[in-house]
C-alpha cells in the first residue's frame, strides 16, 4: 500500500509540474506577444495607435484589438488563477480525469475572451467620442471616474464575494466540482466569472494608464496576485480603494478647475 502510495505522490507531482510548466509557458509567450507589440510592427505602431482612433475600424484592425486584448487578459491573470489550476489539475489527476484540466483553462479563457470583445467594443466606442488618444484616455474627467468607480468598487460585497473565490481554490473545488469534460468546462466558466467579478473595475484602469503601457499592464497583473494571494491582509483592499479614490478626487478636481 505505502509503494502504491508512493507512486501515486510522483504521479501527482509530475504532473503538477507539466501542468505548471505549460501555464509558464502560455504566460511568457503572452507577454512576448505584448513586448513585441501585439502584432503590430513596432515602427508603424504609433501610425496604427493613431488610425485605431479613426471612426470606422477596419475589420482587420478591430480583429487585431481583440486578439490584443485577449492576450493582454491571459499575460495578466492566469498568474493569479495559477493556484487554482494546479489543484483542479490534482484533482481532477486523482479522479482519474487527467485532461479536464486543458477544458477547464478554456473555460477560465473564454470568460476573459468575452471581456476582452467588451473591452474592445469600449475602447472603439472612447475612439469614436474623442476621448482615447492613441489607446489612453486623454480626459481627466474620464481617468478621474474611472478611478473613483475602481476605488468605490473595491469595497463593494461583490468584490469581496467574489475575491473570496479568488482566494480560496480548495473551497472552490468542495463547493463546485463537477465530474466529466462538461463538468470542468462549467467550473472554468464559473471560475473565470468570479475572477472576472473581482478584477473588471481593475482592468478598466488599462484606458487611465494605457491599453499598451507595459509597466502599467504589469503594474494591474502584480496586484491582482498580491490580492488573491495574499488572503489574510484584509487591509490591502481599503488601502487600494483609498489610493484610486484620492487619484481619482484629484483628476476630477484639475479637470474641473481647467474646464476639462
Amino acid at each position: 500500500m505505502a509503494v502504491r502510495t508512493s507512486s501515486l505522490e510522483r504521479l501527482l507531482h509530475r504532473d503538477q509540474v507539466l501542468v505548471a510548466f505549460c501555464l509558464a509557458t502560455v504566460t511568457l509567450l503572452s507577454w512576448g506577444y505584448l513586448l513585441t507589440g501585439a502584432g503590430m510592427e513596432m515602427p508603424s505602431m504609433s501610425a496604427r495607435m493613431e488610425t485605431a482612433q479613426a471612426p470606422g475600424w477596419s475589420p482587420a484592425q478591430a480583429v487585431l484589438m481583440f486578439i490584443m486584448w485577449w492576450v493582454m487578459m491571459v499575460a495578466m491573470m492566469l498568474p493569479s488563477a495559477a493556484p487554482m489550476i494546479l489543484l483542479f489539475s490534482s484533482v481532477a489527476k486523482r479522479a482519474s480525469k487527467p485532461g479536464s484540466t486543458s477544458i477547464f483553462v478554456s473555460g477560465y479563457l473564454l470568460i476573459w475572451g468575452g471581456f476582452s470583445v467588451v473591452a474592445t467594443l469600449m475602447q472603439w466606442q472612447l475612439a469614436q467620442t474623442g476621448l482615447l488618444t492613441g489607446m489612453r484616455a486623454n480626459s481627466q474627467m474620464l481617468a478621474g471616474l474611472l478611478l473613483l468607480g475602481a476605488g468605490f468598487y473595491q469595497l463593494t460585497p461583490a468584490k469581496h464575494a467574489c475575491l473570496k473565490h479568488c482566494q480560496s481554490p480548495l473551497q472552490f473545488v468542495t463547493e463546485h466540482w463537477r465530474p466529466g469534460p462538461h463538468g470542468a468546462l462549467l467550473m472554468g466558466l464559473q471560475h473565470g466569472s468570479y475572477c472576472l467579478g473581482c478584477c473588471w473595475a481593475l482592468m478598466a484602469l488599462l484606458f487611465v494608464g494605457g491599453v499598451m503601457n507595459l509597466a502599467w499592464i504589469g503594474g494591474l497583473a502584480a496586484y491582482v496576485l498580491i490580492e488573491k494571494l495574499i488572503s489574510k491582509w484584509r487591509y490591502l483592499n481599503l488601502l487600494s480603494a483609498c489610493l484610486l479614490i484620492t487619484a481619482g478626487v484629484i483628476l476630477l478636481g484639475v479637470s474641473v478647475s481647467q474646464g476639462r
